[in-house]
């Protein structure tokens, strides 16, 4: 059997929801071909190996239990797996990593998969990096023709020495309202909507406090959707489009991950020209972001019908509100199979990477 490494949490903002990503994905992987092995990682950064049920990582009190033990994932090839103090090893066949946001899904965990010589479900260092910041991921798409809201962007240093310039420079560039986010917090953490011009500071003030650096978008009147894609660049199998109609002025992070109230269309309400339409950029934004394994890509589709590039997100949420597992169930993958699907695109691009 292959032994499966699911590492969750992380020292991130986004702590939380990946320990029940973590939680929810554990529960999916059949045992009859896995042995599963579960690393945890705090919110200080502490990694232990840990026997904890689902329900344990979800609720976050995987970190008390007592036979918790500390361990590393080692970047020694030769080793290809983990190490305990003890001097314990444990071989690793693939890794399943569940970190959302910095110090994981920013290409952080995959750098450590691949000086370790271990196969990982995601993309690769580079592209798990550049999906992550949103300003980088807007210039590669631009490139590329795939249509997104005007933006700006600015440093958190600028903010700090001079905020009341930078919200003059965004509203010479942008008509309010805006939205305002940190380029690399991920799952809407920090994000928040401005109308005028205090709000602009108080929004630019507080987005600087998770990123060194701020993207501010104008507003899109419309519906927000999401695609899911997994695999490869090149033949990747691409859901169809789900439709989120958050409760909330916009979909925060407590919408996604704390909030089940948002009212969530699979499929979305749209013309089927349109969900084709959506479908074919996801893929492409898949394809130029060099992204692998799993990505959920989000849009815009204005009031007129025109589709609107948003964000990628290479490690998506997997909680039972998730938008990406609801996406690939529909699509007819349902959790153990999407498990698998992931797992062995991981050990088949270790043999040829794409």
């Amino acid at each position: 059997m292959l032994n499966v490494l699911v590492i969750f949490g992380g020292r991130s903002s986004e702590y939380e929801v990946a320990c029940r990503s973590g939680a929810y994905v554990v529960s999916q992987l059949d045992r009859k071909k896995y042995t599963v092995h579960t690393v945890g990682v705090s919110k200080q950064g502490v990694w232990a190996y840990t026997n904890a049920t689902p329900g344990q990582m979800a609720d976050l009190s995987w970190e008390t239990l007592s036979d918790n033990r500390p361990c590393v994932l080692s970047p020694d090839a030769a080793l290809h797996g983990l190490l305990f103090e003890d001097g314990e090893k444990i071989p690793v066949d693939v890794v399943f990593p569940m970190m959302h946001g910095k110090n994981g899904e920013d290409g952080s965990i995959a750098a450590l998969c691949q000086l370790a010589g271990l196969p990982q479900v995601g993309c690769s260092m580079t592209s798990g990096a550049t999906s992550m910041d949103k300003m980088i991921t807007k210039v590669i798409c631009e490139r590329f023709g795939i249509p997104q809201a005007d933006w700006t962007y600015c440093y958190a240093r600028e903010i700090f020495d001079d905020v009341e310039r930078q919200a003059d420079l965004v509203m010479k560039k942008l008509p309010f309202p805006v939205f305002v986010k940190p380029a690399s917090a991920g799952s809407s953490v920090g994000i928040g909507k401005a109308k005028d011009r205090d709000g602009l500071i108080a929004a630019l003030k507080e987005a600087a406090q998770h990123d060194f650096k701020v993207v501010i978008e104008a507003f899109v009147a419309g519906q927000e959707v999401e695609v899911a894609v997994l695999g490869d660049r090149f033949e990747p199998i691409v859901s169809g489009v789900g439709e989120i109609a958050p409760t909330a002025e916009f979909y925060s992070y407590d919408a996604k991950y704390n909030d089940d109230t948002s009212a969530l269309y699979i499929p979305a309400r749209l013309p089927d020209k349109t969900a084709q339409a959506l479908r074919a950029y996801a893929a492409k934004v898949f394809y130029h972001m060099e992204c692998a394994g799993m990505s959920r890509v989000d849009f815009f589709v204005t009031t007129d019908g025109k589709v609107l590039f948003n964000e990628i997100n290479t490690i998506p949420g997997h909680t039972v509100i998730s938008m990406y597992p609801k996406l690939m169930a529909h699509h007819g993958l349902d959790g153990r199979a999407c498990t698998d699907a992931l797992i062995e695109g991981a050990l088949k691009r270790a043999k040829q990477p794409c």
